[in-house]
């Protein structure tokens, strides 16, 4: 999707794989690229189905900068567009402020182009967010697609007709080809290119529909649709009223599985995989073993798209397409059922990855997370407005920890876990988890006031209610807020309290490995290496029995730390290049800048002081998005402070001020790359030595191997 010196999407901010495939619209490619040099906000409107998407695909495919693609159609309240904008950005933060404050802190003086697909649905949050940003963002054009205007000033509209006669008989020719079907550019393909308005949509159902009839057949059945809707739906525009009808016209000419499945399909927002299909659409006239054929014949005639992802094979319904079918389904009065079953599902999905999370599979437990978060959004969103489901948004919201704590993603997990708690369930249990894991959001958040109480009154309630699971995690992260706060003999209390009350329980997983980890920290904080060492190894020999990497990689920085105070920097080096890369991987950006301040002591202690300063300057800049630098605690600042120190000594504070700025300038993807060695990371920030400085003031470049990106 990119032109040959267009630099990598941020993130997951691709368009989706269907919108490849471009015919025609050449010169309006062209059009709309002047548009968007000349303009900070342009947007494209047009009706739907009539190419709005494909074109600024196209645009984005051969764009000099950085770009991010944000698809708004699955998002269904104004207040969670800032953070699907974030989402497809890969920008993590985890402090409590929101994503329109932090965004714009991240992107400063970066060249982007942001795409926003879909928004007509959430006009005036999405039009207060983009004022928002080209504010804060001299660097930042943004590229509206959808309906209708932002209405915003110094908005260019773009809008889009229907293609002409030759570029919508190319595209009927073209898209029969891929159905393995050969028709010719002759008058009734003409014809029925004309009839269709040049929809390209309505032009790729046709061709799906050319397998089993000729082009004149399917003109007869689309004169017989017309003369159906004639005189109906008078104020409805001519262009709408044709792709309605093309898409109706397509409905009719499927089986009675096949609307079924359509039907049934729009009740998932964004992707959707067979598994989940078979499990949300069977049933009532529509037999799970029949569900692999009809979801193929609604792939073969255009109705869905398929595209290949981290997560494997996934669909995916165009929303025109998916309006028509939601209509359908109200009609038939199954929706309510559908969304429940839709519901139960991605409870089950939760609960799946709530336990996968300990295993082997936990990078595909991230990975499938983060494709499903727009139903699992939904999801939440059914069960915190239907009746009496409230204690299902709490459990589900609870049970989604290791996605808000593990992969990057605290302040959406705490908005969610605050709602749901904010209504009454009767449901203690779920009420209990979901308070556990407010408490430890806001702990890492550096929230400590409402941590404590969340906390507090979480241990408050489990023990009126007799919950001992609930009870030893509430005291397991009151522990953890002890240990960042300092209050190291009260850390150590409670934490080894809450493991004997694991123990007694049986329970075993990240969580309690992360508080024989914590424990481990208080215990080096306190000058007791040998437990902290001993603690850790056996928390990484635990890890490797169950493939964790997460909670592995906090303890691998433990024993870094305990490496670094006994005097080995290369062992430390080698522990801490192991943390960030598995930290990184999972966008946990807490146990990443960690890694990086200690590998800046490391650094300094090998005498590269000026490549300590970058690397101190990169993880400044991050400590913003996480919260409190280094909490605001004495000993996890002692690295830090022992470092500048060193480097200024060595630099002087003109040249360590110049080298920090410069590591500032890294974003977070560049820093971890920087200070994991990859070729020619270090020259792309590398800071001149003063003329006639020794080799051991001049930044180093050196090469290494190269980190994967998480997600």
């Amino acid at each position: 999707m990119r032109g040959p010196q267009c630099p990598e999407p941020f993130a997951d901010g691709e368009p989706p794989l269907e919108l490849t495939g471009f015919v025609g619209r050449t010169a309006q490619a062209a059009e709309l690229a002047a548009a968007l040099r000349s303009a900070r906000l342009v947007t494209v409107t047009g009706a739907g189905g009539v190419g709005k998407s494909r074109l600024a695909a196209r645009v984005v495919a051969g764009w000099e900068t950085a770009y991010g693609w944000v698809e708004l159609a699955s998002v269904h309240d104004g207040e969670f567009v800032e953070y699907a904008v974030a989402e497809a950005l890969g920008l993590t933060d985890h402090t409590t402020r929101p994503p329109r404050e932090t965004v714009p802190e991240q992107l400063a003086a970066r060249p982007l182009l942001l795409v926003l697909d879909g928004f007509e649905h959430l006009v005036a949050a999405t039009a207060e967010l983009v004022a928002h940003l080209l504010r804060g963002l001299p660097e930042l054009r943004v590229l509206a697609v959808g309906r209708r205007p932002l209405g915003l000033a110094g908005e260019r509209l773009f809008p889009l007709a229907p293609l002409g006669a030759d570029e919508a008989a190319e595209l009927l020719v073209e898209r029969a080809g891929e159905h393995g079907i050969t028709v010719s550019d002759g008058p009734e393909v003409r014809e029925l290119c004309r009839r269709l308005d040049g929809i390209p949509l309505a032009l790729e159902l046709a061709a799906g529909r050319l397998r089993a009839l000729s082009p004149a057949q399917l003109l007869d059945r689309l004169d017989d649709r017309f003369r159906l809707l004639t005189g109906g739906g008078r104020g409805v525009p001519p262009r709408h009223r044709t792709l309605r009808t093309a898409i109706g016209w397509s409905h009719e000419l499927c089986t009675g599985p096949e609307r079924l499945l359509w039907a049934r399909l729009t009740v998932f927002a964004g992707s959707f995989d067979l598994e989940a299909v078979e499990y949300v659409c069977s049933g009532d006239g529509l037999p799970e073993a029949d569900i692999l054929d009809v979801l193929s014949e609604l792939l073969a005639q255009s109705v869905i798209a398929r595209e290949e992802t981290g997560a494997g094979a996934r669909y995916r319904m165009l929303d025109t397409v998916r309006a028509y079918g939601a209509d359908w389904l109200e009609a038939t009065g199954d929706a309510a059922r559908l969304r429940r079953r839709h519901r139960d599902w991605y409870l089950g999905l939760a609960t799946w990855c709530e336990l996968e999370w300990f295993s082997p599979q936990q990078r595909e437990v991230a990975a499938r997370v983060a494709v499903e978060l727009p139903s699992l959004r939904a999801a939440l969103e059914f069960c915190l407005t239907e009746p009496a489901e409230a204690h299902l948004g709490q459990y589900l919201a609870g049970s989604l920890w290791f996605c808000w704590v593990g992969c990057g993603r605290l302040a959406e997990g705490r908005r969610w876990l605050e709602r749901s708690l904010a209504l009454e369930s009767g449901y203690e249990r779920s009420r209990l988890k979901a308070l556990w894991v407010l408490g430890y959001v806001a702990v890492l958040q550096g929230d400590s006031g409402p941590a404590l109480r969340v906390l507090r009154g979480c241990r408050e309630r489990a023990r009126r209610s007799g919950d001992a699971l609930a009870l030893a995690y509430a005291e397991h992260r009151t522990g953890c807020l002890a240990l960042v706060t300092d209050d190291l003999p009260r850390a150590e209390t409670l934490l080894r309290s809450a493991l004997a009350r694991y123990r007694e329980l049986g329970e075993l997983n990240s969580n309690v490995l992360m508080g024989r980890v914590e424990l481990a920290m208080a215990r080096a904080f306190q000058g007791d290496l040998p437990e902290a060492v001993g603690l850790c190894e056996d928390v990484r020999r635990v890890c490797e029995e169950h493939g964790e990497r997460w909670a592995r990689s906090y303890a691998l920085y433990v024993l870094a730390y305990a490496a670094w105070r006994e005097g080995a920097p290369a062992r430390t080096r080698e522990l801490l290049t192991e943390c960030l890369g598995h930290a990184h991987a999972f966008d946990d950006l807490l146990g990443s800048v960690l890694a990086l301040e200690l590998l800046a002591l490391v650094t300094a202690t090998e005498g590269d002081h000026a490549e300590a300063a970058v690397l101190q300057g990169a993880a400044a800049r991050l400590w913003p998005s996480v919260g409190l630098p280094l909490f605001g605690s004495a000993h996890y600042n002692a690295p830090h402070a022992q470092c500048e120190s060193a480097a200024r000594g060595a630099l002087g504070d003109v040249r360590y001020e110049e080298c920090a700025r410069r590591g500032g300038r890294l974003d977070r993807e560049a820093a971890v790359r920087r200070a994991l060695g990859a070729p020619g990371a270090r020259a792309a920030a590398a800071v001149p030595a003063p003329r006639g400085a020794g080799r051991r003031d001049a930044v180093r470049t050196g090469g290494g191997r190269e980190a994967g990106k998480g997600r």
